[in-house]
């Protein structure tokens, strides 16, 4: 009997503990199968119309415009030394000078020797003169008068070398006063005041680099040579010049605005890009020589075209699509057709009209004709309620201080 007790004990404990483990350790009914039919909450952009211009970006090394190396044309002595280091000159400013006193005495040398000369030839001229009238009477020979014409001319001719020598000389002269030859800034001096210099001196005196315009030197992938190369028959295309950062160019704020001027007659067969070159104004010096810049060129401008978010287009098997929801707030896949792409703007050629919404966050849990309900951006300001008027004040009811 007590057996049989103690058997049923064991039957009722092990009949409660499946009980436990079959119904009361049942997993909860699956959330998403539960809400399977609730909308999905999504975000939404309006499909815009708007001219919307095409850059191609690339990255570029800005150029002086002009580099020039101020070197001595001839020996001396440095005397004097006239610009500051880093200052803007001038065309004509004068930079330096060189002891001009051994180029001075051969200037004078130069001029005194053609002023002999041309006494001499003087002389010879009165002699010719008097020997072509002898000649004529036959008081002399026609050889002598002829004699005398040869030296007159043999005179002349060394007047004219002399005349070559004193050009020399003041050539030489000049350059003992060292002006700027272009317009630009003058980098660190090289040479000081008080050396000796020498025409065949590679260092130079200093480096004038011209600031203003500047030139950029950028490359774009091959593929965009055809794009360029229509929008310089169209025009001069614009490039717009962004500081180096790490955020998207199309945030950044350009720097300064240019031309393209040359695009590079030949494709780098090693890179597979082509090399282009922008000229900037750079008023306000915000381009300095050697610094990469970001360059922006702009090639074409889509007229009221439509454009949805990037964050809009997906991409599956058959291309690229959209989720469009409708005024009963179902969301509809359509496919669309691309006209252009970059981080900022998708141009959509066909699939989309403007003033239909497109979403653009959620999208991965939607399906064709699904329900969807609006959602608030993150940060976005709640709809503002409109204000109350004064309460109504109920029939028969005096105001207070009334009488």
């Amino acid at each position: 009997m007590r057996r049989a007790l103690l058997l049923l004990a064991c039957l009722l404990l092990a009949a409660g503990a499946a009980t436990w483990w079959f119904v009361l350790r049942t997993p909860p009914v699956d959330e998403a199968r539960r809400h399977a039919n609730d909308p999905i909450p999504v975000l939404v952009a309006t499909a815009e119309q708007q001219d919307v211009p095409i850059y191609l970006d690339g990255l570029g090394t800005a150029q002086a415009s002009a580099t020039v190396l101020i070197k001595p044309m001839v020996d001396g002595p440095l005397v004097e030394v006239r610009f500051r280091e880093g200052q803007d000159v001038h065309i004509g400013d004068v930079l330096a000078r060189i002891d001009p006193r051994t180029y001075q005495a051969a200037l004078d040398q130069a001029v005194a020797k053609k002023h002999q000369d041309e006494a001499t030839l003087a002389n010879a001229r009165v002699d010719l003169t008097r020997y072509t009238k002898l000649a004529a009477t036959a008081y002399t020979s026609a050889q002598q008068a002829d004699t005398q014409k040869a030296l007159v001319a043999q005179l002349e001719a060394q007047v004219a070398g002399d005349q070559a020598q004193i050009d020399t000389a003041r050539t030489q002269l000049s350059y003992t006063t060292i002006a700027a030859p272009v317009d630009g800034r003058v980098g660190i001096r090289l040479v000081d005041q008080g050396n000796i210099v020498h025409a065949s001196d590679t260092t130079g005196l200093v480096m004038i680099t011209t600031l203003r315009p500047i030139s950029v030197v950028f490359t774009l992938p091959q593929q965009s040579l055809a794009a360029v190369a229509q929008a310089m028959e169209s025009g001069t295309p614009e490039v717009l010049a962004l500081p180096q950062g790490s955020e998207r160019a199309e945030t950044r704020e350009a720097i300064d605005h240019g031309t393209l001027t040359v695009l590079d007659n030949q494709v780098d067969p090693t890179t597979g890009t082509i090399k282009l070159k922008a000229s900037f104004p750079n008023e306000h010096l915000r381009i300095w020589p050697g610094a990469f810049v970001t360059v922006r060129l702009k090639v074409d401008t889509r007229h009221d075209a439509v454009v949805v978010p990037p964050a809009a287009v997906q991409r599956g098997p058959a291309g690229a699509y959209v989720y469009v929801v409708n005024d009963d707030l179902t969301a509809t896949r359509r496919p669309i057709t691309l006209g252009h792409e970059d981080m900022n703007t998708s141009i959509v050629a066909e699939g989309v009209r403007p003033g239909e919404r497109v979403v653009v966050d959620g999208a991965a849990r939607l399906t064709d004709n699904a329900k969807v309900t609006i959602a608030t951006p993150p940060g976005a300001a709640p709809p503002v309620a409109p204000e109350k008027g004064p309460a109504p004040v109920a029939r028969g009811q005096r105001n207070r201080g009334s009488t």
